[in-house]
């Protein structure tokens, strides 16, 4: 927690909100110049008859949203981190992978959200900062290991999560193809995960996996409220039609021409699972503060 000097505090506080607002523009501007094949599922055409093109940033509300949720995850990672990384021992690395990982994890957000595709190359860019959140553990020091430990530890604690959080995703994905013929799960989640292994390591991807599963179920609950009362309505107008039968056609014909991007009842998973990496990265002291004990017990601290 703060333990930063009053001036120190205001001063990185200040720099957060001006980082925060100008990371959130930059985003929203490149959100509207990437290529449209980033944004449009695997083997898209436009020739294609329910082509959508994709949706694009807008300086509002999206812009404003991407600049408020920067701002405020720098002001959190000063609270949570700033005692760590700045007070009692200037960890550069470690705050640049911060810095640089919240605006991505923004994007895979807003892409998920209004386009529900989570381009391989904001993935990609994760693994990128993982490589490097990699490389500060073993310059700077991780808090997850004592200084007695041997120096790949850190490294297989990350390669190990990257492995096991995208197997697990990609097993979920071929056993729901396989046995029930549709797809449960993305290949966007898939690498998602992979990508964000590197970022948590094994401590922190348990962080990550209850965040985004507890904030989705809050998500899923008015969703399921607002399907059911939409279904009610659809059975009370087919219950009032003069040709029940044909309503209920005329209904299946309209929702089957909704692009998948457009389904109301379908809700994205990477936002949850990019939250879940934002949070644990910017309160990672904090959360090994709370599990040290557990972790102790369990004979995992190395």
């Amino acid at each position: 927690m703060i333990l930063l000097n009053p001036l120190t505090l205001i001063c990185c506080i200040a720099a957060s909100i001006v980082l925060g607002a100008g990371f959130g523009l930059l985003i929203t501007w490149l959100f509207g110049k990437f290529p449209e094949s980033w944004l449009q599922d695997y083997g898209v055409k436009e020739t294609d008859p329910d082509y959508r093109v994709s949706k694009r940033m807008r300086w509002f509300p999206e812009g404003l949203v991407a600049c408020i949720i920067c701002a405020v995850c720098y002001i959190v990672a000063v609270i949570f981190c700033g005692n760590s990384y700045i007070g009692t021992g200037f960890k550069p690395l470690h705050l640049l992978v911060i810095v640089l990982l919240i605006p991505d994890l923004v994007l895979v957000m807003m892409s998920d959200k209004l386009n529900r595709i989570i381009p391989d190359q904001f993935s990609a860019y994760i693994a990128i900062v993982g490589v490097l959140s990699v490389v500060s553990d073993l310059t700077e020091g991780s808090v997850w290991f004592t200084p007695e430990a041997k120096w790949y530890m850190p490294v297989l604690n990350k390669v190990i999560a990257s492995v096991i959080g995208g197997g697990v995703v990609w097993i979920i994905g071929v056993v729901s193809i396989t046995f029930f013929g549709k797809e449960s799960i993305g290949m966007g989640d898939m690498r998602l995960l992979f990508a964000t292994g590197l970022i948590t390591g094994c401590y922190g991807i348990i962080v990550l996996i209850y965040v985004a599963i507890f904030t989705a179920l809050i998500w899923a609950i008015p969703l399921l409220i607002r399907k059911r009362r939409r279904i009610a309505r659809e059975n009370a107008m087919i219950k009032a039609s003069p040709d029940p039968r044909k309503a209920r056609l005329e209904l299946q014909r309209e929702k089957a021409k909704i692009h998948f991007a457009e389904d109301p009842d379908y809700m994205a998973f990477g936002p949850f699972l990019a939250l879940g990496c934002g949070v644990f990265c910017i309160m990672e002291p904090f959360f090994y503060e709370r599990m040290l004990n557990i972790i102790n017990i369990l004979g995992v601290h190395f």
